[in-house]
Order: structure tokens, then C-alpha cells, then sequence
């Protein structure tokens, strides 16, 4: 994931910055525009966020990523 980022990955990272109104609209945005399963999309922004070329591309949106994750992270492994 060095270097510059497919129109894909941009794809990806545009659809994060939106809000979502309704439950169930974003899942049908990704198959529709990306025409992929909301499974695999999660899968690649979830690698996506952790490249350099991302958080070049747009830094306040990828560090709220990588925070959200970790909030995620830690707040399932003290259920643990």
C-alpha cells in the first residue's frame, strides 16, 4: 500500500467522510458504487488506514480511523 493510492482506496476513504442517515444505507453505498461486499470494504480500509499513502492523503480522517479502531480494540479486550 506505499506510494499513491487507487481510485479505489480513494473511493473508500470518501465514503468514511460521509455520515449516514439511515441503518443500512452505507452496506447498500458499497455495493453499489464499489460493488463489493461491506466485508471485504471493512477488510481493506482497515489495511488502507495503516498505509502511509492514506494518512498522507487525508490525515485528520485517517487518525480518527486508527483512534476508533483502537478504542474498538481495547474496548474488547477488556471484556475479555
Amino acid at each position: 500500500m506505499a506510494g499513491q493510492l487507487s481510485e479505489q482506496q480513494k473511493q473508500i476513504l470518501a465514503m468514511e467522510r460521509q455520515w449516514w442517515k439511515y441503518a443500512g444505507a452505507k452496506d447498500q453505498a458499497i455495493s453499489d458504487e464499489l460493488q463489493i461486499s461491506a466485508v471485504a470494504y471493512y477488510q481493506l480500509l482497515n489495511q488502507l488506514i495503516d498505509s502511509e499513502a492514506a494518512l498522507v492523503h487525508d490525515p485528520m480522517l485517517v487518525k480518527r480511523l486508527r483512534r476508533q479502531r483502537e478504542a474498538r480494540q481495547r474496548a474488547r479486550a477488556s471484556r475479555r
